[in-house]
């Protein structure tokens, strides 16, 4: 990052998102609570989080390989969000749902916010691609190419490129009286072709669809240019339409709902009710957007809207290319110069030296263990936890819960196999609807069961979303529990770029509660008086309710969430309470926030942050007390928001050990100082950058704190 810049040139120009507030049609001035909503809208809230990820494609101190995956992150992002969030509030519209959401805003109204935000966002990522990332690559030798800057000779080593790898996978698919429209799948990039044939002079209309098995952009000989497919394509079309003339072609890409409606109670076998709604929903939903590149002639579009039933507000007009997901493959290019320094996870210090599965159960049986990811290695800490508890003859069973994970490679899956293998009891709590990781989830759910692991697949309406494992080992005349509970995913690829929290723990009251609450989980029950777990959708909620009420009460009272999302109402109302009670609050939300803060009156002691870098901020940490008092400390699986607290399984563990306090203490004062990645939220729903002073990153202050503890 650059070096720090002074007081003078921190404050000015510094980027900010566009308020949320002026979307709403009856809203009054953002500077008065009068009539306003004391909620901001959820789905424009998530806007702004992916705007704040465009604005890392934008930063010239960021390198420009990462500037590119950004772009990329930003589609997928936006792509998600439409599937799942505009899809289901198109659905409440057609259901003739017109009920408003908790800021006041109907189904309609939100749409059309959604949809003018959204657009900007489009244009303003096409902007950073044409005017800034592409030039700037192209300064690097990196350049993006279009067919007609290319010279002969690199279109000659295309036609091979295309003849080899690209027509032998291609089907023009024709329309006319005898060909219906074809189904156009979800996410899918294609091209509408116009033909003309020579005999009667006839046009025709064709889709060619660019299969997915492509990658979408072709990386010339010399490493260091890419060229779009479909530009390839394009180029070829006479290939595919032999003794016609290609009079004209335009690329188009379709988006469908893709959230899945699962009744469980009237399941009686989740698991195929699930694979038949997967099937489904290839089948493919309605369309939800329909993005094309300027230039497509008006019948062209009215044949595209017309068949699949898209009304203009879902069309956008983007100046491609379309689909900048595929960006993400440049990062396999060998420019490190190019890219962010490479950061090796270091090794937990008491994980050092250990020489048998023994060791490392005797470690965790001296003291608890707070790992941190990506800074600390997941392979030499929570994966060899399960590994060693694998290996180890004296261990009798593995419980594990398992939401996301790298599929059937996954090293924590093949421990597992080993572990069933070697005749130990192991029980998998697979979630079956995480979303889009759902056939994958069937897939490795089913290996299990075939080398003898006990798959359940959790509570009736309920997601299973916290993290755990319990390790049951006989030691001596006893067996004695041994326990993970974390807030990221046992997913070793993930790992290494979302930022998590563990705690490896021996701790007899929460091998108990672990125990008890697997129990529920696999088999019937309802338990609510955990020991020291704090669980949803049992106590989660009241008991936050009753911490942040007790800061509100107290004359030194303090509070500080780190969370992914604050959507809660409830929670919003007690955190607004307590800051009337001119209780300091300090929130630092990575994505959706609800809550406004800074409003006079309403929530003048609440500071709300956010921090997006290289990094994903994926832990929750609840801190509540005061120096004089003490802190309590809370890590876990569950943030704020009603999904959360009420429709999922999630687990909080209180962190008791001074040390560990000591260090959380350091990850949030080192969050809260950052000023490099740091976004400050606004009343109205905006958001500006901090302003940079002394040039504090906390990535890179972790990173190099994991070095100096290794």
């Amino acid at each position: 990052m650059d070096d720090a810049l002074d007081d003078a040139t921190a404050v000015v120009d510094l980027p900010r998102t566009r308020p949320i507030l002026s979307f709403h049609p009856d809203m009054a001035a953002p500077d008065s609570t009068t009539d306003e909503p004391i909620l901001l809208n959820r789905e424009l809230s998530w806007l702004a989080f992916n705007e704040r990820v465009l604005a890392l494609a934008a930063r010239d101190d960021v390198p420009l390989l990462e500037r590119a995956m950004f772009l990329a992150i930003f589609t997928s992002n936006l792509d998600e969000f439409f599937q799942v969030r505009v899809a289901g509030l198109m659905e409440q519209r057609a259901a003739g749902v017109n009920k408003p959401s908790a800021d006041g805003m109907k189904p309609a109204d939100q749409l059309a916010a959604m949809h003018t935000y959204a657009r900007e966002l489009v244009e303003q990522q096409s902007r950073i691609f044409h005017e800034q990332v592409a030039p700037a690559l192209a300064a690097q030798g990196v350049r993006y190419c279009d067919w007609p800057e290319l010279d002969e000779d690199d279109r000659q080593w295309l036609v091979g490129v295309f003849e080899d790898q690209v027509f032998p996978v291609l089907t023009p698919l024709a329309v006319d009286p005898a060909h219906p429209f074809p189904y156009i799948s979800n996410l899918s990039l294609n091209l509408a072709v116009v033909v003309r044939d020579p005999r009667d002079g006839d046009e025709h209309f064709a889709r060619v669809k660019v299969p997915p098995i492509l990658d979408r952009f072709v990386v010339m000989p010399d490493g260091e240019r890419f060229v779009p497919i479909e530009q390839v394509m394009a180029a070829h079309l006479d290939r595919l339409f032999p003794g016609l003339e290609v009079v004209d072609h335009h690329v188009f890409r379709v988006i469908r709902n893709a959230d899945l409606a699962i009744e469980e109670e009237d399941a009686d076998d989740l698991l195929l009710a699930i694979e038949s709604e997967l099937k489904a929903r290839r089948r493919g939903g309605r369309v939800v957007r329909l993005e094309v590149e300027p230039g497509m002639p008006e019948r062209i579009l009215d044949l595209l809207t017309r068949e699949m039933e898209v009304g203009p507000e879902q069309v956008d007009v983007v100046d491609g290319p379309l689909d900048l997901s595929g960006l993400r493959a440049l990062h396999d290019i060998d420019r490190p110069d190019l890219k962010d320094a490479v950061f090796v996870p270091t090794i937990p210090p008491r994980m050092v030296g250990l020489t048998t599965h023994a060791d490392l159960f005797a470690q965790i049986r001296q003291g608890d263990l707070l790992v941190h990811h990506p800074y600390e290695a997941f392979s030499q800490s929570v994966q060899l936890f399960v590994e060693a508890a694998a290996m180890d003859p004296d261990v009798l069973a593995i419980k594990i819960t398992l939401y996301r994970t790298s599929g059937p490679g996954s090293p924590l899956v093949r421990a597992l196999v080993k572990a069933a293998e070697n005749g130990k009891q192991v029980v998998a709590l697979v979630e079956l609807k995480a979303r889009f990781e759902e056939e994958a989830n069937i897939e490795w759910a089913r290996l299990l069961e075939e080398v003898g692991v006990h798959v359940a697949y959790g509570v009736v309406g309920l997601k299973t979303h916290t993290k755990i494992v319990l390790v049951a080992r006989k030691e001596g005349d006893r067996i004695r529990r041994y326990c993970h509970i974390g807030t990221g995913n046992y997913n070793d690829e993930t790992a290494r770029i979302y930022e998590d929290l563990g705690l490896l723990t021996a701790d007899s009251e929460l091998g108990a509660d672990v125990t008890d609450l697997f129990n529920v989980l696999t088999g019937y029950g309802h338990r609510r008086d955990y020991r020291r777990l704090i669980t949803a959708p049992e106590s989660f909620r009241s008991t936050m309710l009753d911490l942040i009420n007790r800061e509100a009460a107290a004359d030194d009272g303090m509070i500080c969430i780190k969370m992914n999302a604050l959507v809660d109402r409830e929670m919003t109302e007690a955190l607004y309470a307590a800051s009337q009670a001119d209780t300091p609050i300090d929130l630092i939300v990575r994505g959706i926030c609800c809550l406004r803060p800074g409003v006079p009156g309403l929530s003048d002691n609440i500071r709300v942050r956010s921090l997006v870098g290289r990094y994903l901020e994926h832990s929750r940490i609840y801190r509540f007390g005061s120096p004089a008092r003490g802190f309590s400390y809370y890590i876990g699986s569950g943030d704020l928001m009603p999904r959360n607290l009420d429709r999922r399984v999630e687990a909080i563990v209180p962190i008791d050990d001074p040390a560990l306090k000591l260090r959380l203490q350091q990850i949030l004062d080192i969050l809260l100082e950052d000023d490099v990645l740091a976004w400050e939220a606004h009343g109205d729903g905006s958001w500006q950058r901090v302003p940079r002073v002394h040039g504090f990153e906390s990535h890179e202050r972790l990173e190099r704190i994991a070095q100096e503890l290794d």
